[in-house]
């Protein structure tokens, strides 16, 4: 019984000592002012704003960040602010306080993720890049990505509605991943792909029915162009159904 007690007052002490512990660190730290504002990006993202472009989207939410009360600072806005930006997909802002020698010190970190491109649009309508949800990413001269390139006459309707999906069927295939370099819509809808190996220009007609296309394709290659054919073709058309269309040189 007595040794529950000892334990029970032992126990009530040490409450006591985190109490006034912690009350007195709120104390010291409630009025610690942001010195400044670090940016932490991830380093394999395919694109990236510059840590200063960021600092000025920070900042231009909220014009007196430095200096200012730590517990002033609203992150949530600031988070809403900075992922306006097309090119972000999400913002964490947090609070952090460290000490020195000389007392406590407060910083605003800034945690971003970009969006990551899977198509780059270069159409007769407008010039950006596409992310595996149609979100559009402006073109900066600030970061490029080495994703799909899709040139030629449509809108960004189609884009989103009809060449995406294609995009990330070729994306999620290994083989037309490794293959396909660029992929053309001509004025009247029909599609080309260009190759990364051979000389020839797969004509896909529209994409209605594309699984289907590309299986023949794939056919044709392992077929036909496995003996060392690669450049014997100028053109290969699978844009009628079940027939592979070839044109030598």
């Amino acid at each position: 019984m007595l040794l529950k007690l000892l334990k029970l007052t032992g126990f009530l002490v040490l409450i006591a000592f985190l109490v006034v512990t912690l009350s007195f660190s709120a104390r010291e730290t409630r009025d610690v002012t942001c010195g400044n504002i670090e940016i932490e990006l991830q380093e394999n993202e395919l694109i990236k704003i510059s840590k200063d472009e960021i600092t000025r989207l920070v900042r231009s939410a909220d014009d007196q960040l430095v200096g200012k009360n730590l517990q002033l600072i609203n992150t949530d806005s600031l988070e809403r602010a900075v992922e306006k930006h097309q090119a972000i997909q999400k913002a964490e802002i947090f609070k952090v306080i460290t000490k020195d020698s000389v007392g406590y010190r407060g910083t605003l970190g800034v945690k971003i993720k970009h969006r990551e491109p899977v198509v780059r649009i270069m159409s007769s309508e407008g010039r950006y890049y596409l992310d595996r949800n149609g979100e559009v990413i402006p073109i900066s001269a600030n970061y490029t990505a080495n994703v799909l390139v899709a040139t030629g006459y449509f809108s960004e309707q189609f884009a989103k509605m009809q060449l995406l999906p294609f995009v990330l069927f070729i994306e999620e295939n290994p083989f037309w991943k490794a293959q396909v370099e660029q992929v053309h819509v001509e004025q009247n809808g029909d599609v080309l792909l260009t190759p990364l190996v051979g000389d020839h220009i797969i004509e896909m007609g529209s994409l209605e029915d594309y699984p289907r296309k590309l299986r023949n394709m794939k056919a044709f290659y392992q077929q036909i162009m496995a003996g060392n054919n690669w450049n014997k073709y100028q053109k290969v058309s699978v844009k009628y159904k079940n027939q592979v269309i070839a044109k030598k040189r």
